[in-house]
């Protein structure tokens, strides 16, 4: 899962230079290019800058009207008002349909995305002349619902994304207020579909993954609140062992797409692994210190079976991802390790405790550094080395904060990561020896 496929149309275009510097052919660009599923002659007319500047063109378009509307605005009458926004979205909507029909989609699409700003702007400004804003979540719910059918007719990523976004908006308003969003997961299917049978798109991936996060875990709020009456919306400490378990299923997820031979599969397991490492160096970080695990021996665990039941059921997709893709003991290893905390700080009320798990997490942070360096020579895989690497020595500079003052133990500590580093030279010095190209 290099890091280079979340760059191939950087890589089709550099190679575009290299066949007019005549370093190679076109013949070996396209090759090139082939292997990372890019069409090396339309990435050469590729540019994100013209979609970027088409974009905002459209959103300014819609900004101008809403705002030509809005300062005349008491002046129409309503019947008007009303036959108006709809003649304007109805008919930015056909022209649009009729733009996608004739062969030219991605024209299409921004108009639909057109279309879409003002049927969201209709629904704002039809609420304020009958007075409808009883609950503003309402119309975020229909902007999101009115997008969604051309999201699914054209599987546009655009269109899902921008259904999905405010459908995780209406979402977060509507938890935040005490009501639970019975209809979220039908955009949750949605964006799927549009992700699976439309073009790849890495931001649509990440959204729907943050969208499946915040549902289970408001589901499981949801239902902690039925059953202890009287609960607020806030995070419980279970959600803590619930999102670990999610990034650790989704990290071995990620690891299982790679072994697919589709290469949208391969970069999209680049992202997710990519991400996941990122959450646990972070997770890492946050618990190398004591505040954190006595906030949690401290905290109250009401909803232990339940929160079990849930980690238990994701421990075992996890292990069976871990089977397919060769790596059940390291996870097993971990999962126990995880198991092993989590009844730590979850039944035990000795404050004495918070010590001892954050040096375990300083040893478990220096160990993910050290074998994130391995990965990167032994791989070949910058982004892996240098990620240990920074691990690394953040992890000696908060250490060194904690022991100022101590300086028998801060020099016990530079020593145990100069040793580290220097023999994961050594290893690197080896690999070149071979004549390996770490």
């Amino acid at each position: 899962m290099r890091l280079i496929r979340l760059l191939k149309y950087d890589l089709a275009r550099e190679t575009g230079d290299w066949v007019d510097d005549g370093v190679i052919s076109e013949a070996q660009a396209e090759l090139i290019c082939a292997r990372y599923e890019v069409d090396y002659h339309r990435a050469q007319r590729r540019s994100l800058g013209y979609n970027v500047l088409v974009g905002l063109g459209y959103l300014f378009i819609a900004l101008a009207l809403i705002t030509l509307i809005g300062a005349n605005w008491e002046e129409i009458p309503r019947a008007l008002r009303m036959g108006g926004l709809v003649a304007l979205t109805v008919g930015t909507q056909c022209a649009a349909l009729r733009v996608y029909l004739k062969g030219d989609p991605r024209a299409g699409e921004g108009l639909f995305l057109l279309g879409n700003f003002f049927f969201g702007a209709s629904i704002i400004l039809i609420a304020q002349i009958y007075h409808l804003g009883e609950h503003m979540p309402d119309g975020i719910f229909w902007w999101a619902l009115g997008c969604l059918p051309f999201a699914l007719i054209t599987r546009s990523p655009w269109l899902a994304l921008q259904s999905g976004a405010l459908a995780l908006l209406w979402f977060i308003l509507q938890v935040s207020m005490g009501y639970y969003p019975m209809l979220f997961p039908l955009f949750i299917a949605a964006s799927l579909y549009v992700l699976l049978r439309g073009r790849a798109s890495v931001t649509l991936l990440l959204l729907l993954l943050v969208s499946i996060g915040f549902w289970v875990e408001y589901s499981l709020l949801q239902f902690w609140r039925i059953e202890q009456p009287g609960a607020g919306l806030e995070f419980q400490p279970e959600n803590l062992a619930v999102a670990i378990s999610l990034f650790a299923m989704l990290y071995l997820f990620g690891h299982w797409l790679a072994l697919k031979n589709s290469p949208v599969a391969k970069d999209y397991a680049a992202v997710i692994s990519v991400w996941c490492l990122r959450f646990a160096l972070i997770s890492l970080l946050v618990f190398s210190f004591a505040q954190p695990w006595e906030s949690l021996i401290k905290a109250e665990w009401d909803h232990r079976l339940s929160m079990w039941v849930v980690v238990t059921a994701l421990a075992t997709v996890t292990l069976f991802l871990a089977l397919a893709t060769r790596r059940l003991l390291s996870t097993g290893i971990l999962f126990f390790c995880f198991a092993a905390a989590l009844i730590t700080v979850s039944t035990s009320e000795n404050q004495d405790l918070a010590v001892n798990l954050q040096v375990a997490t300083n040893f478990a942070l220096v160990g993910v550094g050290g074998w994130l360096i391995y990965r990167g020579i032994h791989d070949g895989i910058s982004h892996y080395f240098f990620l240990g690497v920074m691990s690394i020595l953040i992890t000696g500079l908060l250490r060194y904060i904690d022991l100022i003052g101590d300086y028998l133990g801060a020099a016990l500590i530079f020593i145990l990561f100069a040793g580290l580093l220097l023999g994961a030279a050594k290893y690197w010095k080896y690999h070149l020896d071979r004549g390996d190209t770490p």
